[in-house]
């Protein structure tokens, strides 16, 4: 059974993410928006933060959407202002994930996320989702990882 990890990564809590499933047998696959965020942290948040309340649905570059050869389907993604990154909208629709297990793993650094887990339980039929808060601060958070 093929798997792969295909993640966004702002602060790093994607990359630690995804060197933890590397661990676990998953192949990797990053996402960028071709919308470059401000430099600053703090600018990047507001800007971010922002775009993704109102839910837009950003442009990836160089992004390879072919998923047909994987059977298991893990998605990372950070949560900002409570909600899926713009990337993130608009890597969903690009993907064809039907007929696919899918999995997400959100990670925050504060709040829960639950306009990002109302929108993705629309989206898909008894999905699964694993949040995880603030990894590179805690690293015990990567435990849950297990339960993919």
């Amino acid at each position: 059974m093929k798997k792969i990890f295909i993640y966004y990564s702002y602060t790093g809590n994607g990359e630690l993410v995804a060197s933890t499933l590397k661990e676990q047998g998953y192949e990797l696959r990053r996402f960028q928006e071709k919308k470059k965020m401000p430099k600053s942290f703090f600018g990047g948040m507001m800007v971010g933060g922002f775009r993704a309340g109102l839910g837009l649905k950003g442009k990836l570059v160089n992004f390879d959407n072919d998923i047909s050869n994987y059977d298991e389907i893990v998605i990372g993604s950070p949560i900002w202002n409570g909600r899926l990154t713009p990337a993130t909208n608009g890597l969903l629709n690009q993907l064809d994930l039907k007929d696919k297990k899918v999995t997400f793993v959100l990670y925050s650094g504060s709040g829960t996320g639950k306009h990002a887990v109302k929108k993705l339980n629309k989206l898909f039929n008894n999905v699964k989702i694993i949040f995880l808060q603030e990894p590179k601060k805690y690293n015990e958070e990567l435990n849950k990882l297990k339960e993919i």
